[in-house]
This record gives structure tokens, sequence and C-alpha cells, in this order.
């Protein structure tokens, strides 16, 4: 998106103004039979430039900067939720005053820089390479703030949108569009903050995350249109030549009042809906769950000298857990670490066609078929395993992230591949076109897996599990289809009764990337009404009801034997993390319907149609500078 501050604002350094000639500058500042300027010109042009100087840089520097401050503090890992709904205070600030200021947009970009770097901080823990994809990443979602303070100063000055109405409507467009571009990201929603206040985000289930965090920056506009000038003149955020406009900023109103009294409504709405909607869940008890939380780093997972020992103490943390007889033991993402290998019903000839590289006897190797389904027999559970998949396609080997489906009396019975894939992750992007991009990946040049075709369901007794891998709980879209495929696929159309995700958060060795997965896929569960189970190498592993909320288990078992007695460490009242764990507990299973399911991102995409609408109007209806008139 490529496009100056000027294509959307007018400043009065932008237009002529009443007391300017319109073509004072193009008349020629020399007489014509002297050398030296006129008087009278020379100072009117110092007038009108003292009259439309903009206020210093110094203002737009430091509310920019207080706002990604108390932003970066309002996440993991300070994760101090009450500062979301005033963060975007002193930016709004910004949009709130007539003029901009001096490098406005500058200062607005490089706050943003430096909260997204701080934030995301986590991703370089991965691999060195890792690095220039935390920065890359930062530089591309701190663009978000300039185009969010402009689109907003936009629709208020241009348009005459009240600020508590063009804040939230343009930042949630944006958070829309972050969620689609560039396979997206939509992980530090303002509205994650909130996610204790459990009462409030059950609004979920109509609009989607979107609307909490529209909630959350219309009360924050709210409240920066009530505050007094006297307060942006002690920011230097006025010029000393001020315009009516400017100094009217004091005046409280008949329009301040009311929109105060209607953002106060709905945000008391909101609230009351979140209590009538927890007040008519009626759980009732699903099967019980054992979630095995190993804990290796990713480096040891790629070594196949550790392949046994990772296997052996998932083996024995699932021994522990089968005592509590769990009706479900479900592995980690990738911890069963001999492929599954699929020859799909190809010949020898077209095996070999397909994979010269693989011996014809590893396609028919049932070793590790005949593990699993062994193991779902001993324990007397079904069982959900983290695995690769090596399947024989038409022209070429396909390797999926998958998660296998084995039961007790039937062996393996199913299988998802894992749909969304990380890029530089799972995948490389435009490996053909740019492949100097490979430096940037911790793989070799033949590294990546394939993308699956659809969800799956997993049917053990009278319920249906519904799987995702990894960050695709992240994705609101993605895990709506899930459980829109998976319900349309069960008898007269049946809602599926959980979510089951499996992680792999062993890249991140403990760091607040843990917390914050966890948080954002908490909203999932409001969205779709539906339980969520999560097993994750190295944690957090948790059950989630339909309400979002994360749930203490029945029994949590120390697999290190640290005397850990709760996934929650009782001193600082923050999860555990990097433990070798079991957690079993009843699935809530949810009785309620969601309009968020059936009808999907509607409202978060009015809100992206609207941001546009601001965007292309503003393009129409700029006013051009006259050209110069030539003498």
């Amino acid at each position: 998106m490529t496009f100056t501050t000027a294509t959307f604002e007018n400043s009065p350094t932008d237009q002529p103004t009443m007391e300017q000639d319109p073509v004072s500058d193009n008349v020629p500042l020399k007489d014509e039979s002297s050398n030296e300027l006129p008087l009278g010109k020379d100072i009117q042009n110092i007038i009108n430039t003292a009259r439309t100087s903009p206020a210093p840089a110094r203002g737009a520097w430091l509310l920019s900067g207080l706002t990604a401050v108390l932003m970066w503090a309002s996440f993991t890992p300070l994760d101090f939720g009450p500062l979301g709904w005033v963060c975007l205070v002193p930016l709004l600030l910004l949009v709130r005053i007539p003029r901009k200021t001096r490098l406005m947009y500058t200062a607005i970009y490089c706050s943003g820089f430096l909260f997204t770097l701080a934030s995301f901080q986590w991703m370089r823990l991965g691999d060195p390479s890792m690095y220039v994809a935390w920065v890359a990443l930062a530089i591309y979602v701190a663009c978000f703030f300039p185009v969010f303070v402009l689109l907003t100063r936009t629709a208020v000055h241009r348009f005459h949108v009240p600020l508590p109405a063009a804040a939230p409507l343009m930042w949630v467009g944006l958070e829309y569009m972050r969620a689609y571009l560039l396979t997206g990201f939509s992980w530090y929603y303002i509205g994650h903050t909130q996610y204790r206040w459990i009462e409030l985000i059950q609004i979920s289930d109509i609009t989607g995350a979107y609307g909490v965090s529209f909630l959350v920056v219309m009360l924050a506009a709210c409240f920066a249109d009530l505050l007094p000038a006297s307060l942006m003149k002690a920011a230097k955020l006025l010029p000393a030549n001020q315009t009516p406009e400017e100094k009217n900023l004091d005046q409280i109103g008949l329009k301040q009042v009311v929109q105060t009294a209607v953002c106060l409504s709905l945000f008391f709405a909101v609230l009351g809906y979140g209590y009538v909607r927890r007040s008519q869940a009626a759980f009732v008890d699903g099967p019980r769950t054992a979630l095995i939380q190993g804990n290796f780093p990713t480096s040891v997972k790629h070594d196949p000298n550790a392949w046994q020992s990772i296997y052996l103490k998932h083996l024995f943390l699932t021994g522990v857990a089968v005592r509590n007889q769990p009706d479900l033991i479900i592995w980690p993402e990738t911890m069963f670490r001999w492929p599954l290998i699929e020859p799909n019903g190809k010949t020898s000839q077209e095996l070999q066609t397909i994979a010269p590289e693989i011996p014809l006897e590893k396609w028919n190797e049932p070793s590790a078929r005949k593990l699993l389904s062994n193991m779902s027999k001993e324990a007397n559970a079904a069982l959900v395993i983290g695995l690769d998949t090596i399947a024989a396609g038409d022209t070429k080997v396909d390797h999926f992230n998958s998660a296998l489906f084995v039961r007790p009396d039937y062996g393996i019975s199913s299988r998802y591949d894992k749909i969304h894939r990380v890029p530089f992750g799972e995948y490389l992007p435009l490996r053909d076109t740019l492949p100097f991009l490979q430096y940037f990946t911790p793989y070799g040049a033949a590294f990546g897996i394939d993308p699956g075709k659809s969800a799956a369901n997993f049917k053990f007794q009278n319920w249906t599990f519904s799987p995702v891998i990894c960050f695709e709980d992240t994705v609101p879209h993605l895990v709506r289809s899930v459980v829109n495929q998976s319900s349309a696929a069960n008898p007269e159309n049946k809602p599926i009764d959980c979510l089951v995700n499996l992680t792999n958060d062993g890249w991140f060795h403990g760091s607040s990337e843990l917390d914050q997965h966890l948080i954002t896929a908490a909203f999932r569960c409001v969205e779709n009404r539906t339980p969520m189970v999560r097993a994750v190498n190295t944690g957090v592993s948790a059950v989630i009801d339909g309400d979002g909320m994360i749930v203490e288990p029945d029994f949590f078992i120390d697999g290190d034997n640290k005397g850990r007695t709760s996934f929650v460490d009782p001193k600082t009242g923050r999860w555990n993390k990097s433990m070798n764990a079991v957690i079993i507990d009843t699935i809530p299973l949810d009785n309620r319907t969601s309009l968020y399911t059936k009808y999907g991102d509607w409202f978060a995409g009015a809100c992206c149609f609207c941001a546009l609408f601001v965007f292309f109007m503003a393009l129409l209806t700029r006013k051009r500078t006259p050209a110069p008139v030539k003498s």
C-alpha cells in the first residue's frame, strides 16, 4: 500500500488560508527594477508560515511511544489486561487533533515497530535463521499502526464520523485484513487482552473476537474524546497559532454526551449478554481425556538418535494416565517420531516411479501401525497421536503433518492432515522464484510439508472430535470452517463435541509465546461454543470450555517429580511451562449454538468494508492543490 498522508489529509499547509492570496506564491519575489524583496510580500509570507506551521514532532513521539509501552504491557509476558482499555488513548489523541504534527506518521510507525519487535521476540528462539523472520514480521505488522491513524483521521476530519465510531471500525477492519494478508496473522488482537473477563468475551459467539476488540477501542476513543485540550497543549500536540477548531477542542457539548451514553450502553449491553449466555450453559460430562505433555526442544525432536527417548517418555506418561481410565489419550504434534507410510494402493512399479529413493519394503512396513494399535488396546482408550505421514501421491511423495486417530476396537481409524501451514516453518513461499529465501529457514532445501485437503471427524462411542494442529487454533475462519465441515459430515448435522489441538511449542523454550498461543485459542471456543483440549509439547496443555474458561483439571501429574500440584504456579498465578506432565479431565460438552459458526465474520467484514470505503472515497474526493499560474 503506497500512498502519502497528503493523499488523505488537507492540513492548513496544503490549502490556501483565508488570509492568504491563493496565487501569492506564484508572484515573483523580486521587483523587476530592484534586486531586493518587496517588504510587504516578505512579511506576509512570514505571517502565513507562522499561522500554518504544525506542532513539533516531540508530542507525537511521546504519545505513540506511550501507546507502544502500554500495549506491550497489556499482553504476555506482563499480561496486565486492564491496560488494554487505555493503551490506545495516547494514539487516539493524535487522531483527535485537527492538524497533524511534524513527523507524526514516522513516530507512529517507529513506535508500532517497537511494540511488535518486543512482543514477537519469541520468534527468534526457534533457530538463528528466524531472526530475519522475527524482524520482517515486526516490520510488516507495525505498518498497521500509521494506517489505522491515517484512516481514522480521514474518517473523523474529512467525513465527520465521530471518533468513538471511526476508531473501532478502522481498527477491527485492519485486524480482519491482517487475518488474511500474507497467509494471515491473527495474534495480538486488542480484544485478546480481555480473555480473563469471561462475561465480556461472550459476544465472540456473534462477532468473533473482533467484537471484543471493537468494544475496547470504542471505549478508548470515547475517553480520548473527553480529554481536555490542556492535556494536548501540555503534550505539545497543538501549534502556537491555533485555528478556531483547535481552540474549541475543550468544549463538551451534546454530541459528546450522546456518544458517551451510547458507548456505555453498548458496553453494558455486551456485558449483560455475557451473563445471559453463561447462564444458558448446561455443560454435560463428555469423554475423560488425558493430555500427555512432554518437554522436548525442537532441536532434539529432529535428532533420530533421540526418537527412542521421546517415545519412551510419552509412553511412560501414557502409562501413568491409564491408571485414571481415560476414554481418550492425546499426544502432542509430531511427538510420535516414526512416520506413517501410506502407499495408497499404488503398485510396486508406480511406487518405484514416484519415489525411487524409498525401498519398496518400507511402503509395507507394518511396525508403526502395529505399535499404535497395541498401545490403544493396552490403554483401552482411543488415541490421537501427532506424527508425520509419508503418502504416495499421483506424481510425487506427499509429506503431511498429521493427527492420527486410533481406536482400541478398530486400530487406525482416521487421519487429519494439517491444512494451514506456517510460512518458513512448514513451507517456503516463492521457493522457485526467490531461492535466496532458503537462508531464512531452519531447514534444508528439501524441507516442507504439503497442505491437507479438508477437516476430519474422529468418532468414538457417542462422541465426535475435530482435530486442529499447532497454530491452526489461532485462525478464526479456519477453525469455524473445521467445525462446520465436521458437523456437516455427522449424521443429522450433529455438532461436533470437542476440538482437539495438537501443538509443538518446543520451538520457543518456555517464552511468552506459549501463554499467548493458549489465550488466542480460548477465543475459538467461545466463537464456536465448542470446548477444546490442547496437548502441547513443553506446554501449555489445557482444557478450555465453551465459555473460553481455561479450567483447572481434575488431575495433574508432575512427570518430573518436582512437587508441582497444578498446571498453575500458586506463587505467581502463571501457567507452568517446560515440564513433563499429564492433565486428566472430563471434557465439558456444550449444549449451545453459535451465530458466528453459522454466519462467520460478517461483523469484521463490515468493518473492513468501512475501512476500504474510507480509503477509496478519500482517494476519489481528495482536494488537489491548484497548479501554479505562470506569469
